[in-house]
């Protein structure tokens, strides 16, 4: 087990537990914003401590730490990635999401909306064609997005794999994802993120949380990292990935290509 990982479990076993109902029920936040930091083991252990009264942990069956895969689509020059990489305000992400203990899969269409918002479209999946995008996931996208031809356009990009805890502010409504062991792969090559550090994403509907100010406090501020880009820079190193350089550099070990 990685020390990430183990700080992960050993954190979220101490916590009250949550179910699922009552997280989509108190703060499901389809529409929020993100707040994401990358912290070692000791900080994490650090917040825990400073927010267990205050937090609840997602337990499904005795079951707190849940491994996930997502899909990611995207066109064959990679307009989504390239958005990003350009802090476009008008910029998407399509995926599904599987959760891999459960056997149950979605496809997620995530825009960008107003004052830093993310807004999230789900619709149950079929597990099986997680891989690729069928007639009606087209439509639903197309239509979500307002272009059907781009829609028939995205190819699968990049999927990533890792173990995340959930927890959860009832008094707030605002949640924590916790994320560790991250793997990124397409179809000739993987990569694998840090195993020494928790990528957490505190999302709330506007306002800093308790989370995000003790972790300012700790001296950690919001860094500027999405798995999905992340994972393509790492795999595609021509890429230009100037926004997330410095992370990309400092945490996981990365250099441009430099015939680019």
């Amino acid at each position: 087990m990685t020390p990430a990982r183990q700080a992960l479990s050993v954190g979220c076993a101490g916590l009250p537990a949550t179910s699922l109902e009552h997280i989509i029920a108190t703060a499901d936040l389809q529409t929020r914003v993100d707040r994401k930091y990358l912290v070692p083991p000791a900080v994490f252990a650090h917040l825990l401590a400073r927010l267990d009264s205050r937090m609840k942990v997602l337990d499904i069956d005795g079951r707190r730490l849940f491994e996930y895969e997502s899909v990611y689509f995207d066109t064959p020059e990679l307009l989504a990635y390239h958005q990003h990489v350009g802090g476009r305000r008008r910029r998407f992400k399509v995926r599904t999401r599987t959760y891999v203990d459960s056997a149950q899969s979605m496809l997620e269409v995530k825009t960008a909306g107003g004052r830093d918002e993310t807004v999230k479209d789900r619709h149950p999946y079929q597990l099986d064609e997680r891989y690729g995008l069928n007639p009606w996931a087209r439509e639903v996208v197309g239509g979500r997005l307002g272009d059907s031809a781009l829609a028939q356009r995205l190819e699968l990009s990049l999927v990533s794999r890792y173990h995340r805890a959930t927890l959860v502010e009832p008094a707030t409504g605002s949640r924590l994802t916790c994320d560790v062991d991250l793997d990124f792969e397409n179809h000739r090559e993987r990569r694998s993120g840090p195993d020494d550090l928790v990528l957490i994403e505190s999302k709330t509907t506007g306002a800093a949380s308790l989370a995000d100010r003790t972790l300012w406090r700790l001296g950690h501020r919001p860094a500027t990292v999405t798995k999905y880009c992340v994972g393509l820079a790492l795999l595609h190193p021509q890429l230009r990935a100037n926004r997330w350089n410095r992370t990309l550099r400092g945490t996981f070990g990365w250099s441009p290509c430099r015939s680019a």
